[in-house]
């Protein structure tokens, strides 16, 4: 099984030593990814704001990957404000609305007090 590692271009990566998502096989498992917009290194202060961005790097990622948001059998959300996830959901169902992979939210505290929702997902690529 080949395995190929995606960046997002992200100083994290490097620093911390992970990959923005992984490949094996048809499988594609995405780390969790914050609200940065990765291009400025900039993060918004509305918890709905990064929980768009960090979807837009997660399709970025997976479309890398030969992928898309529509693959996407699994997803974990982490928020330090458990609050602060009903307002997500309107984002969350933009993207999962037709997808409806399995789901899970944590609350736990995050790297940075500017982080304020972490989404990691696990895509099967189609084999069409």
């Amino acid at each position: 099984m080949t395995r190929q590692l995606i960046s997002s271009g992200s100083a994290f990566e490097a620093q911390i030593g992970y990959s923005r998502a992984v490949v094996a096989g048809d499988w594609v498992f995405v780390s969790g990814t914050t609200g940065f917009d990765y291009r400025t290194m900039t993060i918004v202060d509305d918890v709905a704001g990064q929980a768009e961005q960090c979807l837009k790097n997660i399709e970025a990622a997976l479309e890398e990957a030969g992928a898309a948001l529509s693959d996407v059998v699994r997803v974990t959300y982490v928020l330090p404000d458990a609050s602060e996830f009903e307002p997500c959901w309107p984002v969350l169902r933009k993207y999962f609305g037709d997808v409806r992979p399995a789901a899970m939210m944590i609350s736990a505290g995050l790297a940075d007090p500017r982080m304020k929702i972490e989404i990691e997902v696990t895509a099967l690529r189609s084999s069409s």
